[in-house]
C-alpha cells in the first residue's frame, strides 16, 4: 500500500512536471512569436518613418527651390529697375553735361 501510494504520488509529480514543461514550451513559443511580431512592427514603423522623412525632404527641397527662384526673379527685376533708373539719371546728366560743354566751347 505504501509503495502504491508512492507510485501514485510519483505518477502525479511526473504528470505535473510534464504539464509544467508543456506550459513552459507554450510560453516560450508565444514569447518568440511576440518578439518576432514586435521586431516586424518596429521595422515596418522605421520603414514608414523613413519614407515619410524622405518625402518631406523632397517637398522641402522643392519649396526651397521655388522660393529661391522667386527671390532670384525678384532680385533680377529689382536690379533691372535700378539699372533703368541709373541709366535715366545718367542720360539726364549727360544732356546737362553736354549742354555745359557746349556753352564753354561757345563762350571761349
Amino acid at each position: 500500500m505504501v509503495i502504491s501510494m508512492i507510485a501514485e504520488s510519483l505518477k502525479y509529480v511526473l504528470a505535473a512536471e510534464y504539464e509544467a514543461n508543456q506550459v513552459k514550451l507554450i510560453v516560450l513559443n508565444k514569447s518568440k512569436e511576440t518578439i518576432e511580431n514586435a521586431k516586424t512592427d518596429g521595422e515596418n514603423t522605421i520603414e514608414t518613418s523613413l519614407a515619410r522623412a524622405e518625402e518631406k525632404i523632397t517637398q522641402l527641397k522643392q519649396e526651397a527651390d521655388r522660393k529661391a527662384m522667386e527671390s532670384a526673379s525678384e532680385l533680377a527685376s529689382s536690379t533691372a529697375n535700378r539699372l533703368a533708373t541709373m541709366r535715366a539719371r545718367a542720360e539726364k546728366r549727360l544732356e546737362s553735361v553736354a549742354q555745359r560743354i557746349f556753352e564753354r566751347i561757345v563762350n571761349v
